[in-house]
């Protein structure tokens, strides 16, 4: 299956983000990106895709970061204003919306990382098809 490209030979970066949202390979949205939780497959089981040139490294953890906290002061607020729970069942609430939030989230940007390297050829992705 081709890499879907744009007239002037980049790929979609939108369509590819997408599908590394959704833990999809990024070229064909078919093959599963990771072999674990958070290990990218060294190649796409789907389109053969060499998919090791990735580096996702810590931006997926700051971008986890950044959205569960922002969420979650909002959260804190809201849930202290409006209801007043006691402080340990507050801590509780947010414990667990934190930490779900987090493993949800966290695989789901790494993907999306992996997929913005990729449409934009970032870090040898493509070079030696000679795309």
């Amino acid at each position: 299956m081709a890499a879907p490209t744009m007239e002037n030979g980049e790929r979609e970066t939108w369509p590819a983000l997408r599908r590394g949202f959704l833990r999809r390979c990024p070229r064909c949205g078919q093959g599963h990106l990771f072999d674990g939780y958070l290990k990218v497959a060294d190649t796409c089981p789907s389109c053969g895709e060499d998919l090791t040139p990735q580096r996702a490294d810590d931006g997926p953890a700051y971008l986890t970061i950044l959205v569960v906290g922002h969420v979650l002061g909002v959260l804190m607020h809201l849930l202290w204003v409006w209801f007043r729970p006691e402080p340990l069942v507050l801590a509780t609430i947010l414990t667990v919306a934190a930490v779900a939030m987090a493993l949800w989230l966290l695989p789901r940007f790494k993907g999306a990382i992996v997929a913005f390297q990729w449409a934009r050829r970032m870090h040898g992705f493509g070079d030696a098809t000679g795309e």
